[in-house]
């Protein structure tokens, strides 16, 4: 999809009623809505908030934004996800705690950065978030400048993901001993799963539905 195109979209998308977790689920585990829907009123999660960024690359296709995170000892280590992470108690509001995280880990100006909508929010349990996903674009490609946070960029364009091929599934063991079937997005080598498939997967049937 051209940037144009996407862009011309923006009035829609920002009118367009969320699926909310009908579409998050599509991409998760079969036990995963359980678990959110009864553990966050027992948890008090802490609060999040990741960036969804659209723009153009070199060709003037509609392209977004991954990361790699960088190996480290915590529950998300080298994880693929969005830019973004805990708010903190100067974060006027979670779209500024996305800007604020995009900026620090990947260096993208908060003055370029246009806004869409908020997504439907979404309960991570093994780090007890509640994370605020924040559909934006901005009109160029940024001029990524990535922190220690961050182990790679990556680019996916938007094409990929509303192409279906690109969904897959695996058998994994879970710490209990019990078989279960993880579907994720495979674009090329990168394989994205968890709360980060499971926003694009909300992403992806919006933009589809338009």
């Amino acid at each position: 999809m051209k940037f144009t195109e996407f862009t011309a979209k923006q009035s829609k998308l920002q009118n367009k009623a969320l699926l909310g977790m009908s579409a998050q689920i599509k991409l998760a585990p079969s036990y995963r809505e359980a678990m959110i829907t009864e553990e966050t009123k027992l948890q008090k999660p802490r609060a999040a908030a990741v960036l969804a960024l659209f723009y153009p690359n070199q060709s003037g296709d509609t392209t977004f934004l991954l990361t790699k995170r960088a190996s480290y000892n915590g529950t998300h280590s080298a994880q693929i996800s969005f830019p973004g992470g805990k708010r903190e108690t100067a974060d006027v509001s979670l779209s500024e705690t996305a800007l604020r995280e995009a900026f620090e880990e990947v260096g993208i100006p908060t003055a370029q950065v246009n806004i869409v909508k908020e997504m439907t929010a979404l309960y991570v349990p093994p780090s007890n978030f509640m994370i605020s996903p924040y559909l934006a674009f901005t009109e160029n490609r940024p001029n990524f400048v990535q922190n220690h946070e961050v182990a790679k960029i990556i680019e996916i364009p938007l094409m990929a993901l509303l192409d279906d091929n690109c969904l897959q599934s695996k058998n994994k063991t879970d710490k209990y001993g019990n078989e279960i079937i993880i579907p994720y997005f495979e674009f090329e080598s990168n394989e994205v799963w968890g709360a980060t498939a499971m926003i694009l997967s909300e992403i992806k049937e919006l933009i589809k539905n338009l």
